[in-house]
Order: structure tokens, then C-alpha cells, then sequence
């Protein structure tokens, strides 16, 4: 994807955008757009061109059949952008998920970058999930930072002071600000101790974090129910297990001393060499 002729001429839209892979603990980033993307009935429009950004010896491209059982396809790992117009809002909305980058990190950046200014967005607003040692059973935290003090304050971002490796979610943050294009980041911090599962419950909170941003209601679906059942899994899962039981009641008393733990850089790069090592770490 190089050239725009053809884009739709949208209302003010603000693009909000998830990559998979290290910015994604328990899908909880990616799952908020595909999430999106189908309550609001989001119209495809672009797509990367993988051959540029992915490694396919690491993303592999998926076979599958087509209905009917008589035709193969393949369909390739990559960054899709789509864009919707929810209901009663007065602006768009673009929507990008895809799979954090195995190589040119920059120019997957300055070529999003050109699509945002094709569009006319705006702002920019990227999700992200990190595993932390945060209990389960209280709300679960979202750290954040922005291109602009002022958001900050606006928004009443809890600005993490995290320093070291970053992702695609840094690299995009820092790219639009030199652009002047406005930008955001919240991260969603989720228990390490629950296993790399969907967290249903780290969606609703980015979820209900994007209602402040974007200033309209998020369609929740059946994610209320999803948490809450996710929530009474861990629990009955804990109950189970005295040492995860007492490691949780650890976890709830700090944090009703102190601010939940921010991880080194180091706990990072131990939980993401620990994801890497589990079974299918490598979206496709």
C-alpha cells in the first residue's frame, strides 16, 4: 500500500490502533479493535503489503478453504486499517489491527503515517497490554502517555515510568509526534499469573478508557459477561490452588498499601521471554 487514490472522505475521524505480539499480552490490545470492528460493522480499506514488514518463516501464511470445499487460499499475516461511523457520533472512526513488525520498523511507520494524512485523522490513539503483577480481582490499572502534556491532564492519564525495550507502540507514538499528528497511548496491565488466555476483562478496560478519549458510548456486546465469567474462572482456579491463592492475597494487600508495581525492564524482558517460549507466541 503505497498510493490513496480512492479513500472515502471522512468526518474528523481519530484512528485507533493494536498490534499483536509483544504490545499484546492475552490479546487484550487486538481483541479491543476486532471487537470494533464487528459491533460497528467496520468497512475495509487498506492493507500492508506483508512482504515488506514480516518475517513468514515467523508470521506463516494461513491455508484455507473456501466455502464450498473446492477452492484454496491463502491468506497472508499483515496490518489491516478499516474504518466505521458509529451510531450517533460525529466523527469516524479508523481502525487498525495487525502484527507487530519483524523488520523496518520506520517505514511501517511512515507509511501509516502517510494513510493518517491522506485521511485528514487527527489523533491518533494505540492500545496496548503488558503482563504485570497486578491481582485479578481488583480493576485492573491502565498506564498511558501522549505527544502533549496538556492530554495528560485532559485525560487523566496515569503516565507510566516505564523505561527500556519498547514495541511498535513507542516507535508509532514517537513517529506521529513528529508529524504533528496528536497521539496517545494506553496500556492495559494484566495479572502474569492468569496465563497468556483472552482477558476479557483488560478488553472492557481499555474499552471503557477509549469512552473518555473518543467521547461516545462503546458498544460492550457481551464483554460485561465475558469478564465477569473470566473473573469467576481465576477465582475457582485460585481456590484450587493454595500457593496462587496466597500469591493473590499478596498482591491485594500491596496494593492497598502502594501503587501497583511498575515491572523493570528486566521483568519485561523475562515475561517476553517467557511468552515467546510458549506454544503459538507467533500470531499469524
Amino acid at each position: 500500500m503505497s498510493e490513496f487514490d480512492g479513500l472515502p472522505t471522512l468526518r474528523t475521524p481519530i484512528a485507533v490502533a493494536a498490534f499483536a505480539g509483544w504490545n499484546d499480552a492475552g490479546e487484550s490490545a487486538t481483541g479491543v479493535i476486532e471487537h470494533l470492528e464487528n459491533e460497528w460493522g467496520a468497512t475495509p480499506l487498506a492493507a500492508l503489503d506483508p512482504e515488506d514488514y514480516y518475517d513468514f518463516q515467523v508470521h506463516r501464511p494461513q491455508l484455507s478453504i473456501a466455502s464450498g470445499g473446492d477452492t484454496e487460499y491463502i491468506e497472508w499475516p499483515t496490518t489491516r486499517v478499516s474504518y466505521c461511523t458509529p451510531p450517533g457520533a460525529e466523527r469516524d472512526i479508523v481502525l487498525i489491527r495487525g502484527i507487530e513488525p519483524n523488520m523496518r520498523w520506520r517505514a511501517f511507520c511512515e507509511e501509516l503515517l502517510d494513510l493518517f494524512l491522506a485521511l485528514e485523522v487527527d489523533t491518533v490513539v494505540l492500545l496496548g497490554a503488558l503482563l504485570s503483577d497486578t491481582p485479578h480481582t481488583r480493576p485492573l490499572p491502565i498506564t498511558g502517555s501522549a505527544t502533549d502534556a496538556a492530554l495528560i491532564t485532559r485525560y487523566d492519564i496515569t503516565p507510566s515510568r516505564y523505561e527500556g525495550p519498547t514495541g511498535i507502540v513507542g516507535v508509532l507514538q514517537e513517529a506521529c509526534g513528529r508529524v504533528d499528528i496528536t497521539s496517545m497511548s494506553f496500556w492495559v496491565q494484566v495479572p502474569h499469573y492468569v496465563g497468556q488466555q483472552p482477558c476479557p476483562k483488560a478488553n472492557l478496560a481499555l474499552l471503557h478508557r477509549l469512552e473518555d478519549v473518543l467521547d461516545m458510548r462503546m458498544p460492550l456486546g457481551e464483554l460485561a459477561e465475558q469478564a465477569a465469567d473470566w473473573e469467576s474462572a481465576v477465582n475457582e482456579a485460585a481456590s484450587a490452588d493454595a500457593e496462587m491463592a496466597d500469591y493473590v492475597r499478596s498482591l491485594e494487600q500491596r496494593e492497598g498499601e502502594a501503587r501497583p508495581h511498575q515491572p523493570s525492564g528486566d521483568e519485561l524482558a523475562k515475561m517476553f521471554e517467557k511468552y515467546l517460549r510458549r506454544p503459538g507466541a507467533n500470531p499469524d
